[in-house]
């Protein structure tokens, strides 16, 4: 059974920092990507980063210059570091992983980061 528990959200000031992290069970091997996405109130939930087995990283133009996102694959987590927040990335952040066999998704339940302006 993948599960995916996200940490670290808050509450941060415009122009602070936050580090999200995702425990993912299991062998990361298994998943082609894994992938940070949010979902502002009222709004679509949206992909904000990944990153492959290969160590590869892509990000929503959005918050480029401003996100990062690694993984450790012995301590099997990603991570994602939020910089320069403003109001605007207030949302629910999830952490995402697709089986590379079988497709199937697996979602955390996500962890709120409200930013304050």
């Amino acid at each position: 059974q993948v599960q995916l528990v996200e940490s670290g959200g808050g509450l941060v000031q415009a122009g602070g920092s936050l580090r999200l992290s995702c425990a993912a069970s299991g062998n990361m091997w298994r998943f082609n990507a894994m992938r940070w996405y949010r979902q502002a109130p009222g709004k679509q939930r949206d992909l904000v980063a990944a990153v492959a087995n290969g160590g590869s990283t892509d990000y929503a133009d959005s918050v480029k210059g401003r996100f990062a996102i690694s993984r450790d694959d012995v301590k099997e987590a990603v991570y994602l570091q939020i910089n320069k927040l403003k109001p605007e990335d207030t949302a629910v952040y999830y952490c995402n992983a697709q089986d590379r066999y079988s497709g199937t998704q697996y979602w955390g339940k996500g962890t709120l980061v409200t930013v304050s302006s």
